[in-house]
């Protein structure tokens, strides 16, 4: 067990942070909040951006390997994102086609396993890095890489869901009716 945890890497603090936030996690996914689709693209946009200058900042050699560690990681959070993102519950209300969201239970034990993961795979890794010639600074970047691909792809399938049902509410409701003030 040592080994999946770095040689011992997580401590009681990490568990007791890991435990508050799921517990903030789970209090803030379970109520249903507004969306507003047409600014779901906002936030990726700017974890973009702020990507991109991390990365000029870290001025990260383009090797074959540097290239694969951060293509692997846009992937699987894309990849992850993407899973996320079915995994939330969208509600259209019929009268008022307002659009809510929520995360399901399921969804919200399935960010805590990614949160835990994370920490522990961070951990292994950053302790092996050494032994696999990769360097150390490449990791956190892929883990930087890997949360912002996680987070446009899962905003960019909510978007996409979400204005499906809006066209189908919009369609079934057909025209609005004939105003009955004559001109």
């Amino acid at each position: 067990m040592d080994r999946l945890f770095g040689d011992g890497h997580i401590t009681p603090s990490s568990l007791v942070a890991i435990g508050v936030l799921a517990v903030i996690l789970v209090a803030r996914n379970l109520r249903p909040r507004r969306l507003k689709i047409d600014r779901l693209w906002l936030w990726p946009a700017v974890y973009v951006l702020l990507l991109v200058a991390a990365l000029a900042d870290t001025q990260i050699e383009a090797t074959p390997l540097n290239i694969a560690i951060l293509g692997g990681a846009f992937v699987v959070g894309a990849m992850i994102g993407w899973q996320r993102a079915r995994f939330i519950e969208i509600h259209i209300h019929p009268e008022t086609q307002d659009l809510t969201s929520r995360a399901s239970p399921v969804g919200i034990l399935f960010i805590f396993g990614i949160l835990v993961l994370r920490v522990a795979l961070r951990d292994y890794l950053e302790t092996n890095a050494i032994a696999w010639h990769v360097p150390v600074v490449e990791i956190g970047t892929g883990f930087l890489v890997l949360a912002v691909a996680m987070l446009a792809a899962q905003r960019f399938e909510v978007w996409r869901r979400a204005s499906r049902m809006l066209a189908e509410a919009q369609a079934a409701k057909g025209p609005p009716p004939p105003s009955s003030l004559v001109s």
